[in-house]
């Protein structure tokens, strides 16, 4: 049978797959028994030659979900959250490639979906679309007043 690899080689062997937050890569060596101070000494030793960089990882990240289409800062920082991101890398990467209004892009992902439906477009099930794509209940109102959906 095979010696277990080290935990900076395990560690590796997921690195060569994706891009790991710190924390997360932490966390996957951990369930596999690795000691936490193998584990640190390794995620410090991959930090110091730039193969473990959160920054650069919540930045990619950013970029390919938002290549999927448009998301609101809630829903995109509580996914960066449970990867393992720290509340200052999230911050400052959504501020990078995000603009301050999301209108705009909570106004896309409507039109998408209104483009999906047939009929008589309901404003509940819009809201709720667009709650669940993280967009702020403020944005949401507005939105739905701006088209028309929300009031008399």
């Amino acid at each position: 049978m095979p010696d277990k690899p080290s935990a900076y080689d395990k560690a590796l062997d997921l690195l060569a797959r994706r891009s790991h937050f710190r924390r997360e890569l932490g966390a996957k060596l951990a369930a596999r028994g690795y000691p936490e101070n193998e584990i640190d000494a390794a995620l410090d030793r991959l930090a110091e030659r730039g193969f473990v960089d959160d920054r650069e990882t919540a930045r990619q990240w950013l970029e390919a979900r938002l290549a999927r289409g448009p998301e609101g800062r809630r829903r995109l920082s509580a996914e960066l959250i449970r990867r393992g991101a720290d509340s200052e890398v999230i911050d400052e990467v959504l501020a990078e490639q995000l603009p301050e209004d999301d209108r705009p892009a909570a106004r896309e992902a409507a039109e998408r979906w209104l483009r999906r439906r047939a009929g008589e477009p309901r404003p509940d099930a819009l809201a709720r679309h667009l709650e669940r794509k993280g967009f702020a209940p403020g944005t949401i109102r507005g939105l739905l007043e701006e088209l028309g959906l929300w009031g008399d």
